[in-house]
């Protein structure tokens, strides 16, 4: 019987461990520049590469909105960069928000440059082609949310221009 709860603590210890680096994984910067570079690739542009300064921005704005508690009302932060934002509860991604972002693309419409029957100005901020320099952040509020910011140099989703 020792032994049988002894192995069951291992396994569970083995699947925590498993699962930890697996969220941890979908979280770092070549994970967001990977999944953004993916969706790229599709249409055709060019990579993005990350940009510390980008990131430091896409930083500190996470943290303001981490101080406030406010991870579930996904207001912008109105700076200098192109800005796409998530939230979600659970174990809630990096990855699984640009996923959300780039799942838009069903709603862009490429000959009228608009979106339709839903928003894609996410999946267009994404591929945007004048867009190369990326960062971004996530972090957990004490409300139980996650909150995920990534911000683009240049912006893009220009009016008026297509995104490819």
């Amino acid at each position: 019987m020792g032994l049988f709860k002894v192995s069951s603590l291992v396994l569970v210890l083995l699947i925590t461990i498993v699962s930890i680096h697996s969220v941890f994984a979908q979280n770092g910067q070549q994970d967001y520049l990977n999944a953004h570079n993916a969706a790229r690739k599709r249409v055709g542009v060019g990579p993005m590469h990350w940009d510390v300064n980008v990131a430091a921005y896409a930083r500190n704005y996470a943290k303001k909105i981490q101080m406030a508690n406010t991870c579930n009302k996904l207001v912008h932060s109105n700076g200098p960069y192109g800005e796409n934002l998530a939230a979600g509860i659970g174990t809630f991604t990096g990855l699984q928000a640009v996923n959300l972002w780039v799942g838009e693309k069903r709603y862009y419409n490429y000959p009228s440059n608009r979106c339709i029957g839903g928003v894609c100005e996410h999946y267009t901020q994404v591929v945007w082609r004048g867009s190369v320099g990326l960062g971004c952040a996530r972090v957990f509020c004490k409300n139980g949310w996650w909150y995920v910011i990534c911000n683009y140099s240049p912006p893009g989703n220009v009016a008026g221009q297509r995104p490819y």
